[in-house]
C-alpha cells in the first residue's frame, strides 16, 4: 500500500479512536461544593453533595474536645494560625462524627471558606499531588483521613511526616490534616516494642515512628464513657428525632442495648437510636 492511499486509512483510525475516547475531564470548580472525596489512580477530587453527618449539638461526652476543635477551626477558617489535629482514642466515641460536625458549624457560620477533604489511609502517598493541587485555591480546608494507623513494613507514614512539617515547602496555609486513630501514637505498641528491642540505637528507632504524632499540635484522646454519659446521649438523641417512648423504657431498653453490644459509646447508642425509630416508624431526619 503506497502512502497515499495508507495517510487516509490512518487518519479514519485516529477519528474513530477520538470519538471513542472520553473528553478531557475539566477543571474541577472547588466553590461547587462544601466536602470531597480525594481519588487516586487517576488523580481526582470528587465533590460529595449531602455529608453523612451528626449535628455538633447532639455530641455528648466530649464537650472538651469538641471547644477545642471547634476554635481550631473556626480560627483557621478565618485565616488565621491553625493546628493539625489528631483526635485518639476509644472506637466510637465520636471522633470522626466531631471532625464533620466541626466542619459543618464553621463551614454554616463563614459560608464558602472551609471544604472538608477526605483522603483514605492507603492513598498518603498521593498527598503532595494533593497539596499542589489545593495551594493556590482561595478557599481553606480540612484534610481529613479517618481511621489512620500504620502497620509493620508500612512507610507511607514517612510521606505524612513531611507533608505536615518536615518537608521543604511545608504545608500550604490554607491547608490543616485533621486524623483520627485508635492509636495515641499512630502504630501498635508491639511495633514501637520491636523497634526498640531489634535496632542498633533503639532510642533513635523509636523517635522515627513516634515522632510522627507529634507533628499534630493538637491531640484529642477520647475514652469510653459512662453509664450517665450513655444516658445523655440517648435522650438527646430521642428528644432530637420526637422518640416518643417513657423515660424508664427508653433506659431500661438502651441498658440492655449496650449489654448486648458489650460497650458504652456514641456508635452504641446511634445504633440503639436506630433500632428504636425502625421499631416506632419514626424517620430520623
Amino acid at each position: 500500500m503506497s502512502d497515499a492511499q495508507l495517510l487516509p486509512l490512518l487518519t479514519r483510525i485516529a477519528e474513530a479512536l477520538e470519538r471513542l475516547a472520553p473528553p478531557p475531564p475539566g477543571r474541577l470548580d472547588l466553590g461547587a461544593a462544601d466536602a470531597f472525596v480525594w481519588h487516586a489512580d487517576p488523580d481526582r477530587l470528587e465533590p460529595v453533595p449531602s455529608v453523612n453527618r451528626v449535628e455538633i449539638g447532639l455530641l455528648r461526652g466530649v464537650e472538651r474536645q469538641r471547644d477545642i476543635l471547634l476554635d481550631n477551626t473556626t480560627r483557621f477558617a478565618t485565616g488565621l494560625p491553625a493546628n493539625n489535629a489528631l483526635l485518639w482514642g476509644s472506637r466510637g466515641m465520636g471522633k470522626s462524627s466531631l471532625v464533620k460536625s466541626v466542619h459543618a458549624a464553621v463551614a454554616q457560620d463563614h459560608p464558602g471558606t472551609l471544604a472538608l477533604v477526605e483522603i483514605h489511609r492507603e492513598d498518603i502517598p498521593t498527598l503532595p499531588r494533593l497539596l499542589a493541587r489545593l495551594k493556590d485555591e482561595p478557599r481553606r480546608f480540612i484534610l481529613f483521613c479517618d481511621d489512620l494507623s500504620f502497620d509493620h513494613d508500612d512507610a507511607h507514614y514517612k510521606s505524612l511526616k513531611a507533608v505536615l512539617e518536615g518537608g521543604i515547602e511545608g504545608r500550604p496555609e490554607n491547608v490543616v490534616f485533621y486524623a483520627t486513630s485508635n492509636r495515641r501514637h499512630l502504630m501498635p505498641r508491639d511495633m514501637i516494642e520491636n523497634e526498640r528491642s531489634t535496632a542498633i540505637n533503639p532510642a533513635e528507632a523509636v523517635e522515627e515512628k513516634v515522632s510522627l504524632s507529634d507533628r499534630f499540635g493538637l491531640w484529642l484522646g477520647f475514652h469510653n464513657c459512662d453509664q450517665p454519659t450513655y444516658f445523655a446521649m440517648i435522650e438527646g438523641y430521642a428528644a432530637r428525632f420526637g422518640l416518643d417512648i417513657p423515660a424508664e423504657q427508653l433506659r431500661a431498653e438502651a441498658v440492655e442495648w449496650s449489654v448486648t453490644r458489650g460497650s458504652r459509646s456514641g456508635r452504641v447508642a446511634w445504633q440503639f437510636i436506630q433500632d428504636l425509630a425502625g421499631r416506632l416508624e419514626k424517620p430520623l431526619r
